[in-house]
């Protein structure tokens, strides 16, 4: 009976996370055409007489509503369009030039919505110029607000129809021509003085070592060169009855894809990969593999790469209590005593070993069985029952490889 009610209850989480999420294909893969991709940089690559296209792997959504170009070098005639085209556009033309889509063209300041002949509408962009575009999903008629940028500020919007999906897209058609894409820009207006501001994130996390927060996104800035070289982030607050499940998607796989989601104790060291010492357990995007307090993995899922969102969440008992605090959005985390200090034994003859696994060698952590699962795109990989530690469970973050990126949604269910 048991078994059953737990399958049931895994259905119900399926069902919730479809419902509250858009719907994602399984893999995502950008397109291009006379252009060359070197990381973030675009490069022309074309012999003036035909345009070359990138369209983005992924359309514009809620969860991700801007993005950015700055240019690198003009070439011959700068001609250089940033807007959005639905993801089958051809990509023998410049964005906007089709019906269904729209973008801002560098070297004549106009704007071209779904024709070839376009409108007046900003400056010309030169070398430098930082050029977004994004969308405000906040109208009731049917209606998407397409607003571009320069520098930081507003040029212009225009209202279109929300039938499909808005991908964002680059188009180039002159020898030389070269931006940096960053598909991952964060875009606000402060209404007081209209000055473009980022909100950091950085108060959703207790700790980070090596990783950089830009709003959601989380990039690896450490060495890569051995196993101590992690990057860590760890969360503020654990996991609780009212917030139970987080996730991330893998915006950039890095070297090696050496990307870890998982849950740790509050004093996990920083030096170690989620899964790899006690109080910890985490699925591995690069092998697929379940780490919980050792080592030496289990086989458990499948593989996770570049586009991939793998969650984690805690099913808790049904007599299960936060003391009261379900309630209550910012918990007070001294009511909380602190998790025993434990020995990690993987790695002891490491000089580089932090002081806080020094201590308390062979503490017991037993607590409360709660059922820890996993999931890849939004289908269950499987679960683990872990004894909860003193203080509860924080969902952590490591990264190991040059140039891994990944953006975290902590409170997906709440929306």
């Amino acid at each position: 009976m048991d078994d059953i009610n737990l399958h049931y209850r895994f259905l119900n989480w399926r069902r919730r996370i479809r419902e509250i999420r858009e719907v994602r294909p399984v893999r995502y893969r950008e397109r291009l055409k006379r252009m060359l991709r070197d990381g973030d940089v675009l490069r022309y690559h074309g012999n003036s007489d035909e345009v070359g296209c990138f369209v983005a792997a992924r359309p514009l959504s809620k969860r991700s509503r801007y993005f950015e170009v700055t240019i690198v070098d003009t070439g011959v005639r700068g001609m250089i369009a940033v807007g959005l085209v639905p993801q089958l556009y051809k990509l023998d033309h410049q964005p906007g030039w089709l019906p269904n889509s729209v973008a801002f063209h560098a070297d004549d300041g106009k704007l071209y919505n779904g024709n070839t002949v376009g409108q007046q509408f900003g400056p010309k962009c030169c070398r430098g110029d930082r050029i977004g575009c994004g969308i405000s999903l906040d109208s009731d008629d049917g209606q998407l607000t397409v607003f571009f940028t320069k520098n930081g500020k507003e040029v212009g919007s225009l209202d279109m129809p929300a039938a499909e999906a808005l991908y964002p897209a680059v188009g180039m058609h002159s020898l030389g021509e070269e931006v940096l894409l960053d598909l991952h820009a964060e875009w606000g207006m402060e209404e007081d003085d209209g000055l473009m501001i980022v909100d950091s994130h950085e108060d959703d996390w207790g700790r980070l070592h090596d990783i950089r927060v830009s709003g959601t996104l989380l990039e690896y800035m450490g060495k890569g060169k051995s196993i101590v070289d992690v990057g860590l982030a760890q969360a503020l607050r654990p996991l609780n009855t009212r917030f139970h499940y987080y996730e991330l998607e893998i915006t950039d796989a890095g070297e090696k894809c050496y990307i870890a989601l998982g849950l740790a104790r509050k004093d996990y060291p920083k030096n170690r990969h989620p899964g790899w010492s006690r109080g910890s357990i985490a699925y591995h995007a690069d092998d697929g593999k379940l780490f919980q307090g050792s080592g030496v993995g289990d086989a458990f899922g499948p593989r996770c790469f570049e586009g991939d969102l793998m969650g984690c969440g805690i099913m808790f008992p049904r007599d299960y209590s936060n003391e009261g605090r379900d309630d209550v959005d910012d918990w007070d985390l001294e009511a909380f005593p602190r998790p025993s200090e434990v020995q990690n034994d993987l790695y002891a003859g490491n000089d580089e070993d932090e002081e806080e696994e020094e201590d308390g060698e062979g503490e017991d952590l037993e607590g409360t069985k709660v059922t820890v699962f996993f999931t890849r795109n939004g289908n269950v990989v499987g679960r683990r029952e872990v004894a909860l530690p003193a203080g509860g469970f924080y969902p952590t973050i490591g990264m190991m490889s040059t140039g891994e990126k990944v953006k975290v949604d902590l409170h997906p269910l709440s929306g």
